[in-house]
């Protein structure tokens, strides 16, 4: 499956699986790591028919079309799930099978340069407004995607930027959608799915689907959004050809995450990410009937420089400020009293609990602030009293966290403390949540911000939108605004690639010249720590592992 890249400001990961009744779940495996998933699967049997599941969210999106710029968000992520066709879905050890509900089956054909994929869809699989689901939404959507035509304001064209084109197969059902080139990662197209009317025009693509989900094929349907309440409700759909939905909505609601222990405890939410705050945890941990569920996430944290600023434009000040902040600090900071590893992360594509993971860091990951002293020195930023100086300007960087995310303001203020021990003015700036990425990160208005990047199992495709070489003014993901012929020709060659041990190969070398550049700053795997209701079946602390929505619900 396709899961979103997305940045989550607070490092949010899906909640998947089924939390058990007991208070804690088990907080290692037998290797000492955390589980790949925490969870206890509840037969459907099990589960009871109807209840009202709400669930927090920590921004309210204006943008639900996933593709767009502003839709690539963990929140998009989490509604989406329940109401559009994903073809593929993620076990617990991120492979990718095929949804039934929409894909009776996949094949792959290899030719001499390319590759055809033939999809046979589930005969009955069907809009909301009953139009079948076939081959003009996969027509349009590997269009609007491909970047061909700058008016689509895409989040990213890896993949679909391949296809050269998609026929109608056999009978109706059938989609033949042929690649130019060979593309390893195919299996993470077209989830989610949208309807042709969504995706066959820029204007709708980029406006169509704001504050609102008009079109869905899922086990619920889109009820309607609150702006001034912030919630977004699902309901069941009696259309779905599916096993039904057991709950008989659900409702979003999007509010601080400083707010979601207290909302939690007086029962106003039914679970929780409790994200990295220790202080969150504890008060969960006392609330009657909770279960905390914990899991080695996929997703990890990062300061992402802005290497098109003034200041960090040169590749010299960037690596200085690198060295001179200290990761260990940060992560034993962010994860103190969570009970699990302290351990700095040393890829910008894998994490530690991933085949392939190898620390590519060298010397950009450690502590080093006498070397951070000496490249100010050379790139002309001398000492001037308490702050370096150069050419009358003061050396100052904007650090911009969301408002209401303290372990975000904490993290600022850590690396404001380190940096000026080498020189470097840091000033935090806090700004609404639901600014950060439309006004603040994507237009490239600050010099250093902290998130994390959704995990994947399609690392090379995925992150290619984060690390390509931005063009004509479309940065796609790339928050740090530079790249480079030699990272994108790597990156192409591991899509490309079907031979997992020469992808782990190409996608490491890749990494190293990341580190190089000097733009992306790996902090830590997440660990993923969910609160649910006692009762609540199917959704906790997952991993990789993708939810199926029409199986939760509270236990009889």
């Amino acid at each position: 499956m396709r899961r979103v890249l997305a940045a989550v400001l607070l490092g949010t990961a899906l909640l998947a699986g089924a939390g058990c009744t007991a208070p804690e779940g088990p907080a290692s495996s037998a290797s000492g790591r955390l589980p790949a998933a925490d969870m206890n699967p509840t037969p459907r049997d099990r589960v009871a028919n109807g209840g009202t599941l709400r669930w927090p969210l920590p921004e309210f999106p204006s943008q639900w079309n996933s593709g767009h710029v502003n839709g690539a968000k963990g929140a998009v992520e989490h509604v989406l799930q329940g109401v559009m066709p994903y073809l593929m879905r993620l076990d617990e050890k991120a492979v990718p099978r095929p949804v039934p509900e929409y894909l009776e089956s996949a094949a792959l054909k290899r030719t001499r340069h390319g590759q055809t994929v033939t999809y046979r869809l589930n005969p009955r699989a069907q809009w909301s407004d009953g139009r079948p689901i076939g081959y003009a939404d996969f027509r349009a959507q590997a269009h609007a995607l491909s970047g061909r035509d700058p008016r689509y304001e895409v989040s990213a064209v890896t993949g679909y930027q391949q296809i050269q084109r998609v026929e109608r197969g056999s009978d109706e059902h059938v989609v033949e959608v042929t690649f130019a080139h060979r593309y390893a990662d195919w299996r993470g197209l077209f989830s989610p799915l949208y309807p042709a009317a969504a995706y066959s025009d820029p204007r709708a693509f980029n406006t169509a689907w704001a504050d609102r989900i008009p079109v869905t094929a899922g086990p619920f349907r889109f009820q309607g959004i609150d702006r001034t309440a912030k919630t977004l409700t699902l309901v069941r759909d009696p259309a779905w050809w599916g096993a039904p939905a057991k709950l008989d909505r659900i409702v979003y609601r999007a509010m601080a995450t400083s707010a979601m222990p207290g909302a939690f405890a007086s029962s106003e939410i039914d679970l929780m990410d409790v994200g990295l705050d220790a202080d969150a945890l504890e008060r969960v941990r006392r609330v009657p009937g909770a279960t905390v569920r914990r899991a080695g996430g996929p997703d990890w944290r990062n300061f992402t420089l802005n290497a098109a600023g003034p200041v960090l434009s040169d590749a010299r000040v960037r690596r200085a400020v690198m060295l001179g902040i200290d990761r260990r600090a940060i992560a034993r900071s962010d994860l103190s009293g969570l009970g699990v590893p302290v351990q700095p992360l040393g890829n910008h594509f894998y994490v530690g609990t991933q085949a392939g993971y190898q620390d590519n860091s060298g010397e950009l990951g450690a502590y080093d602030p006498a070397r951070a002293r000496q490249l100010l020195d050379e790139a002309g930023w001398r000492p001037h009293g308490r702050y370096r100086a150069k050419a009358g300007r003061t050396l100052a960087l904007r650090f911009v966290v969301p408002s209401g995310v303290p372990i975000s303001r904490r993290e600022g203020e850590l690396t404001r403390a380190l940096l000026e021990r080498v020189g470097v003015r840091v000033d935090i700036q806090a700004v609404p949540a639901d600014d950060v990425f439309e006004r603040y990160v994507t237009p490239g208005n600050m010099d250093i911000v902290p998130f994390s990047w959704l995990g994947t199992s399609f690392p090379a495709s995925e992150m290619k939108a984060v690390f390509a070489r931005p063009r004509g003014g479309n940065v796609q993901q790339n928050y740090s605004r530079i790249g480079s012929a030699a990272i994108d020709a790597v990156i192409d060659q591991a899509i490309a690639e079907v031979e997992p041990d020469r992808v782990h190969s190409l996608v490491n070398r890749a990494d190293r010249l990341i580190w190089r550049q000097a733009s992306v700053l790996p902090l830590y795997q997440r660990p993923q720590i969910v609160a649910v209701r006692a009762g609540l079946a199917n959704v906790g602390a997952g991993g990789f592992l993708d939810p199926v929505y029409q199986d939760i619900g509270f236990t009889r």
